[in-house]
């Protein structure tokens, strides 16, 4: 399958296993666009992996939300409920290499891919009740949100202290170039030649 990521599509996990996909801003999208097509064609005939773009801009805003976009262009790649970040190299042929090594991973579907202790997880998590279920997802994506709201507050310190150090700096600076320094070195230069001519 190849095209772009959406619900339907993702709604056959029984066919897709395993999910790449870049998510993007078609305006930053342009210089990878012909990799990624060719990439997408590749695999257009599995019946197990989906190469597919998002557009974050478009129809496909809240898959983004879905699964935590924060720039572009993002790559996801995993099981389609769980995709995860890709950070290897972008090139055509570092794609290429990653996707052709893409494959079932460990989920209900696939037990017999996961070790002991992912093995276990599944079985608590298959023993609750639906509601259960739903209601840990959304507590375990409000802890992510907290972090990243957390995290970003955080940052916005940081620059908030760079600025203001920044501007102190700049200011300081003004304030001794201008207590007499652009005359100072003035004086010193001209004594200087005034001692050359004698």
């Amino acid at each position: 399958m190849v095209g772009a990521l959406s619900n339907s599509k993702l709604a056959l996990k029984g066919q897709i296993e395993v999910v790449l996909c870049i998510v993007l801003n078609p305006a930053v999208f342009v210089g990878w666009k012909p990799d990624w097509d060719k990439l997408m064609k590749e695999f257009e005939g599995s019946s197990s992996v989906l190469i597919a773009d998002v557009d974050c801009t478009a129809g496909g805003q809240s898959k983004c939300e879905e699964v935590g976009i924060r720039g572009y262009p993002s790559i996801k790649y995993g099981d389609p409920d769980d995709l995860q970040d890709y950070n290897g190299g972008r090139s055509f042929s570092d794609l290429q290499k990653f996707a052709k090594g893409l494959g079932p991973v460990c989920s209900p579907a696939n037990k017999d891919l996961c070790d002991d202790e992912k093995k276990k997880m599944l079985e608590e998590f298959m023993a609750l009740d639906a509601s259960k279920r739903e209601s840990m997802i959304k507590e375990k994506e409000k802890d992510i949100t907290k972090l990243e709201s957390d995290f970003k507050e955080f940052v916005e310190g940081l620059q908030k202290q760079y600025q203001e150090a920044s501007d102190k700096k700049d200011k300081d600076v003004e304030a001794v170039k201008s207590s007499g320094l652009g005359l100072l070195k003035s004086v010193h230069s001209y004594s200087k030649k005034q001692k050359g001519e004698l």
